[in-house]
């Protein structure tokens, strides 16, 4: 019988050999040639023939899909499989620019260009505009600001929803447009 790597945690493994409780299975070869539907007694016979182990891979599928191969190699294999996955995925951050109403044009340039950065990097940018005091009475400046940062980045980025007030701000999401 081979040597079985040490697993603290039992539910995280496929079950194997014995533990697979149905009197059929699809049995695959180490290669991936599939050798047929078996009963379970000559699966687990033929595993034992290889030297390796019988691992349940698909338990849902009717009848389950076992392949025959070591439980350290197939383990393995799955890591490494989930590793190359999350190496492919792209992590989208949302950075925020906060603006205030009355906001100098050299200001409003600087913060357009940074977002312009993050949204070619392929970042989402929530812009929000605060106000203080009695800047809240002309809270139509701070919407005609929005329009601007938008129409300033219409080329990067684009909204889903109109911009919306929220309490003592004024608030929007500026997604990415994806490269084509």
């Amino acid at each position: 019988m081979p040597r079985r790597p040490f697993i603290t945690n039992k539910d995280s493994r496929p079950r194997i050999n014995e533990e697979i409780k149905v009197k059929e299975v699809r049995v695959l070869a180490e290669e991936g040639e599939q050798l047929g539907v078996l009963t379970i007694e000559d699966a687990i016979k033929k595993a034992e023939e290889a030297g390796v182990d019988l691992v349940e891979i698909s338990p849902d599928a009717n009848p389950p899909v076992c392949k025959i191969i070591d439980l350290g190699k197939f383990l393995y294999q799955k890591e490494k499989k989930a590793k190359d996955a999350k190496k492919k995925q792209k992590v989208v951050e949302i950075k925020e620019m906060k603006f205030r109403p009355k906001i100098d044009q050299h200001d409003f340039d600087y913060r357009i260009k940074q977002m312009q950065e993050f949204l070619g990097e392929g970042d989402k940018v929530k812009v929000t505009i605060r106000f203080r005091g009695r800047e809240l009475v002309h809270s139509e400046l701070g919407f005609e600001l929005m329009s601007k940062v938008i129409e300033a980045v219409k080329e990067l980025g684009e909204t889903d929803k109109k911009p919306k007030m929220e309490g003592k701000t004024i608030v929007v999401v500026i997604n990415p447009i994806a490269k084509k």
